[in-house]
């Protein structure tokens, strides 16, 4: 029977050749054959076949790592650790730079500081093998190798003065690219002393790099992605927060890779006073934006003509958002700030409550419980009052900042309370102060900055 080939793994095809024999079937009865000499054909080729497999186990365990990545920063890492055990080098650099010009364009190194890196870059591009491969020269599937770099005549000067003063001689460059994208950019491995990869070590690093860039091609789209949700979502937010004789106001902002629909709003309105408004549409991406930006704008418009009255300011709301857009729902919370009083006036709409904290108290507001805006066919609550002392903080939030902790409802108002409970007093006096606080606090451990489904919006409003 015909040996068996190795399976395809991760994708990545083996290309072990077919063996030029058959084996002779052999009778019943008759007997066993005794296994083949080490000189004889046979073993030569189950030893060949042997080494297949191991490297196709090897890459499998390699891409499986890969894949795991889910950030471009990490693949980076995981794609020059695993070309240096690929090739049999210490250290490497990988640069992004898309061929359509849309970026992101970066570099991370293996074994080299940021500094290193600098030194690298004022090497001129054509002297550099990954330049040469930036700047779209032909390069074949086995790569540019550099096996003696300061045996070469006619090196540019300034590359010989880098590679001695960060200690290498020689490299190995292989381009990143796809079917789709085109050039993505190159990845190079940097050896202590002169060396080249040997024929096996690059076919196997050729079979990584080009999967690799395609789950960077992937990691690509989802950053550009996340980096235009973002910007979307600031654009539509305040560019910066009113001031206003007894008040200071700082806010936080966090969304989700695919973008989120809370917001925050804080606009002056007669008679020295401000309107404050936290809220969250429900859903995600685009359209969840698109509806944000639309909320905003029309609560704006009802708080400047009837902002005195939270109630008919989120009752005209609700209205609009009934009749333009009947399969959404919306929270919201408006107050009507008068700072020289030290007084806001309070209404909600299936919002969470706000948060007085100052160096005497912390305490939930006690707002009426009501349902989120479109849900009935008419909402109405009623609406609360809140007096503040000097140098106290009154914290409104959307319900992503519960949310984001993952814990029960209970235990994350418990969180929060600790939190604003747990400010320095050095700091209370710091609306942007306290919001930082607040927020590293309740989620710790980059979890404020991490990809989450959960917008955050956190707005501190402090009296003097």
């Amino acid at each position: 029977m015909n040996a068996p080939h190795p399976p395809k793994v991760a994708g990545i095809d083996s290309t072990v050749p077919s063996p030029a024999h058959t084996a002779a079937s052999v009778p019943p009865g008759a007997p066993a054959v005794r296994p083949a000499s080490p000189g004889a054909p046979g073993a030569l080729l189950q030893d060949r076949l042997a080494g297949w497999v191991s490297d196709l186990t090897t890459l499998h365990e390699l891409t499986e790592r890969l894949v795991r990545t889910g950030t471009l920063a990490d693949a980076f890492d995981e794609l020059l650790r695993a070309g240096a055990a690929l090739v049999g080098a210490r250290r490497g650099l990988v640069v992004l730079e898309p061929a359509d010009g849309l970026g992101p364009d970066t570099s991370a190194g293996l074994g080299l500081a940021r500094a290193d890196l600098g030194h690298i870059e004022t090497v001129p591009r054509a002297s550099l093998a990954y330049g040469r491969i930036l700047d779209g020269l032909p390069v074949g599937e086995a790569g540019i190798a550099e096996p003696d770099l300061l045996a070469e005549e006619g090196l540019d000067p300034r590359h010989r003065d880098v590679a001695v003063r960060l200690g290498y001689a020689a490299s190995y460059a292989l381009p990143l690219r796809t079917e789709t994208a085109g050039r993505l950019g190159a990845a190079v491995w940097l050896y202590d002393e002169p060396a080249e990869p040997r024929e096996r070590q690059r076919h196997l690093a050729g079979l990584y790099v080009r999967y690799a860039a395609e789950h960077l091609d992937r990691l690509r789209e989802l950053e550009r992605t996340r980096a235009c949700m973002a910007t979307i979502a600031e654009e539509l937010l305040p560019a910066r927060l009113p001031r206003a004789p007894g008040v200071r106001l700082a806010a936080r902002h966090r969304t989700g890779p695919r973008g989120g629909g809370d917001w925050y709003d804080a606009l002056p309105l007669p008679d020295s006073a401000l309107g404050l408004c936290v809220g969250s549409v429900t859903g995600s991406g685009p359209g969840a934006l698109a509806a944000m930006g639309r909320m905003r704008a029309s609560l704006r418009a009802y708080a400047v003509m009837e902002g005195e009255d939270p109630v008919a300011v989120l009752s005209d709301l609700e209205l609009l958002l009934r009749l333009t857009e009947p399969a959404r729902s919306a929270t919201a919370l408006f107050g009507y700030c008068e700072p020289v009083l030290r007084r806001i006036t309070l209404a909600g709409a299936g919002h969470s409550p706000p948060l007085l904290t100052g160096e005497r108290r912390t305490e939930f507001v006690e707002t009426s419980v009501s349902a989120p805006l479109g849900m009935l066919a008419c909402w109405e609550a009623p609406s609360v009052e809140v007096c503040a002392d000097p140098g106290e903080t009154v914290l409104l939030y959307t319900d992503g900042l519960l949310r984001r902790t993952g814990d029960p409802v209970d235990r994350a108002f418990a969180r929060l309370h600790a939190a604003a409970a747990g400010v320095p007093r050095a700091r209370r006096h710091d609306p942007d102060a306290v919001a930082e606080h607040v927020l590293r606090t309740v989620l710790p451990d980059g979890l404020d900055e991490a990809d989450s489904e959960e917008d955050v919006v956190l707005l501190a409003v402090r009296f003097e």
